[in-house]
């Protein structure tokens, strides 16, 4: 099953790893840490040039997309 992302970006349900709210989880230093390593690395995908709202880790690259992680969890499970 594959998951919207935002902007026709989909990506499988299997590959998902996390879904993660930007504004809590920016703070700590290791998720600042671990998103430059990603963006060193060329593997961040921004889905959208709006305000981000959250991150997706997936098995091989990171998406930034507007959509609330709430929404991306509903078009999950819901």
């Amino acid at each position: 099953m594959y998951v919207s992302l935002g902007s026709d970006v989909s990506v499988l349900k299997s590959d998902i790893i996390g879904i993660f709210d930007i504004e809590k989880t920016s703070v700590e230093k290791s998720v600042n840490d671990f998103l430059s390593r990603c963006q060193k690395s060329n593997k961040i995908y921004y889905v959208s040039l709006d305000m981000p709202k959250s991150f997706i880790v997936c098995n091989d690259c990171v998406y930034i997309t507007n959509v609330s992680a709430a929404t991306i969890l509903r078009r999950m499970f819901g």
